[in-house]
């Protein structure tokens, strides 16, 4: 049961009946959230002053009227306008005991919806280069971009969980030389690694396997094909450390693509520029100069460019180098054709906050091989500082000094790497702190959620022990007399099970799974508060002795806040304990 939805669906229908004029494209703006401030009641709209205007009408006049249809409603015990007309709504206790009913019928159901009707929907997220192992900073990507999958599939999407693979780039062919290069230190040979190459040990093993396979057969090949055989050997065992790297995390994806692929005779690129220009989005023209500092890769020339203002860009952007080969973004414009051809006209791109420049183009690329059929959202992920000692960890697979997603599980575990990665906004540059990740305190997100969900199960204990014969399973528990649940306290709580269903729809919707979060958090905190309360207050104790039907009923309390802890955590990705140690 989701009350905000409930109420919406209520008030469009009294609109409908009070102001038959009102179109169904204006009634779909009507919105119903919490007030700003909960002493303001449980639900505010602004169907009044969504409707006013264009019905030539006082907004206080409509919301006078609405506030006088709902007086009718059993739900409602109170409806006041507020303001220029918004409507303020107090709630009755049945609608809170529905909650709660609607928790135990639903379980793990409980604010999973069909918001997106089964719509496919493709999540590319990390995609880093495959030159080594996975660092910090590729990890706040992977974990946002694999909860909002969790999210979104959760939400009634039919989410593909899609990496890129950049393999088709100078990096790759450096990447090709250092493996060369620990092959023959395996040999014997005594190497330097030179500057401008991957120095990472990570390549050992690499040289090692080589030599297993070919012996010292590569030393007499010719170079272009020992490139080619050391290139396919090392783009196999990066892309099998990056997969072990992520399962650390419980990221797995749906779709590996290989960038190579795109290119060749005939290859999609050709085919996308053959489409382009078909389709008038490709001509021959000069390009003014960037302002301020010149970028290396800019030149000054008659130049193949994609009609990129046209469709949202601040320039037209280049398609072919000077020596003939094909820009990064030709093979971005082929790869997210690719992407709608294979029926995907929804489309969500994680990237690192050294992309931020990328965006416009992507969604310029997007609206072009689609016709405008498809839609492009670009999450930009910002710098994670990671903290040791008090000073940040400098990160660079070329100096081999780097901190890896690894490290960092292997030090916090993959709970707290997870929920933390995800207790701020993407948008926003964050601190990773391992003193505050490993403290088992309040002050530590993670562990105060957990420890929420663990405290559930040590009062089913206590009311094991002190009410024995007491039945606890989850019909008894369905049954339970929940009107019982009535005191200020005990609806609080509940209004926050309440809002779950809002905040998932929300969260899914506008594309920030960081919600999930801040809501997880901001339950436990009710709970442990609400649990506060019982210790200096005997009769808000959830096991009562004497009264074992109210026990039942604050049991049943217990446990949706256990369902609801559960769901939030399970999109998440983060564990969900009985007990901590």
């Amino acid at each position: 049961m989701d009350v905000f939805a409930l109420f919406s669906a209520r008030i469009g229908n009294a609109m409908q009946v009070l102001f038959p004029q009102a179109g169904a494209d204006l009634l779909a703006r009507i919105v119903v959230e919490p007030p700003r401030d909960p002493a303001h009641g449980d639900l505010s709209t602004n169907a009044a002053m969504v409707v006013a205007k264009p019905l030539g009408m006082n907004p206080r006049e409509v919301a006078n009227a609405l506030a006088e249809h709902f007086k009718q409603d059993a739900d409602v015990t109170a409806v006041e306008v507020a303001g220029p007309g918004f409507i303020n709504f107090r709630l009755a206790a049945p609608i809170w005991h529905q909650v709660l009913r609607s928790i135990a019928q639903l379980g793990a159901d409980y604010g999973r919806s069909n918001l997106g009707g089964g719509e496919p929907v493709n999540i590319e997220y990390v995609s880093a280069n495959p030159t080594g192992p996975m660092h910090v900073g590729h990890t706040r990507g992977a974990v946002f971009g694999d909860t909002l999958a969790s999210l979104m599939a959760y939400s009634g999407y039919e989410v593909t969980r899609e990496y890129y693979i950049n393999d088709a780039g100078s990096q790759i062919n450096t990447l090709a030389n250092s493996a060369f290069l620990r092959y023959r230190e395996a040999l014997g040979e005594t190497i330097e690694i030179p500057s401008g190459f991957y120095p990472g040990d990570y390549l050992i093993p690499v040289g090692q396997a080589l030599k297993a396979e070919f012996g010292n057969s590569l030393l007499a090949m010719p170079e272009a094909e020992r490139t080619a055989l050391v290139k396919d050997r090392v783009l196999a065992a990066m892309m099998e450390l990056i997969k072990a790297d992520l399962a650390k995390l419980n990221i797995h994806h749906d779709v590996f693509f290989s960038e190579r692929t795109l290119h060749g005779q005939g290859g999609d690129i050709d085919l996308t520029l053959d489409w382009l220009r078909s389709e008038g989005m490709i001509y021959e023209g000069r390009l003014e100069p960037p302002k301020g500092k010149i970028p290396d890769e800019w030149e000054d020339r008659e130049q193949t460019l994609f009609r990129a203002t046209d469709y949202g860009d601040d320039v037209d952007r280049p398609l072919i180098k000077s020596d003939g080969s094909y820009t990064y973004f030709a093979a971005d414009i082929a790869y997210h054709r690719n992407k709608f051809l294979r029926g995907f006209k929804h489309m969500i791109n994680v990237l690192g906050a050294d992309h931020s420049g990328y965006v416009k183009r992507l969604q310029a690329a997007t609206k072009a091989v689609s016709l405008n059929a498809a839609d492009m959202d670009v999450r930009i992920c910002q710098l994670v500082r990671l903290l040791k000692n008090g000073e940040p960890f400098k990160m660079s697979k070329r100096s081999g000094d780097l901190v890896t997603l690894a490290d960092v599980v292997e030090e916090v575990g993959a709970d707290a790497t997870r929920f933390m990665l995800m207790y701020r906004r993407n948008d926003a540059a964050m601190d990773f702190d391992f003193a505050v990740v490993k403290e088992q305190t309040k002050d530590n997100p993670v562990f105060y959620v957990q420890y929420a969900h663990a405290r559930t199960y040590s009062i089913f204990k206590t009311a094991a022990r002190d009410l024995p014969a007491l039945d606890v399973s989850p019909s008894a528990l369905a049954a339970a007399e929940v009107e019982r649940i009535v005191t200020p306290a005990e609806l609080d709580l509940v209004r926050v099970l309440a809002a779950w269903p809002r905040t998932v729809a929300a969260a899914a919707v506008a594309h920030e799974p960081h919600r999930i979060a801040f809501y997880a958090h901001e339950l436990a905190a009710a709970f442990h508060g609400f649990w506060a309360k019982g210790k200096d207050d005997v009769s808000l104790r959830f096991v009562n002795a004497d009264d074992p039907k109210l026990t039942l009923a604050r049991l049943a309390l217990v446990d949706a806040v256990r369902q609801v802890i559960l769901n939030a955590l399970a999109i998440l990705g983060v564990s969900a304990p009985e007990e901590l140690s």
